[in-house]
């Protein structure tokens, strides 16, 4: 939880929001709710967390990340 109006207490999460915001919803007209929902849980799943290269992974999408942690783990 952040302090109210403290953008910065929250960075990581309003920076996946202005992320989502651009990326996928910004130019959407949904018809209905679950529309969005679909929508936005497929930009998660499909493009955010597979895909899309983060700077503060070090230009890699999270699933590789995740991955490349994995391996050094074994490899240790």
């Amino acid at each position: 939880m952040s302090r109210k109006g403290n953008c910065w207490d929250n960075a990581v999460v309003e920076s996946f929001f202005g992320s989502l915001k651009q990326e996928q919803v910004q130019w959407q007209h949904y018809q209905t709710r679950y529309e969005a929902q679909q929508d936005i849980l497929e930009y998660i799943i499909m493009f955010y967390n597979s895909k899309r290269l983060h700077s503060y992974l070090d230009y890699m999408s999270p699933c590789d990340y995740e991955q490349k942690l994995l391996e050094m783990k074994k490899a240790a």
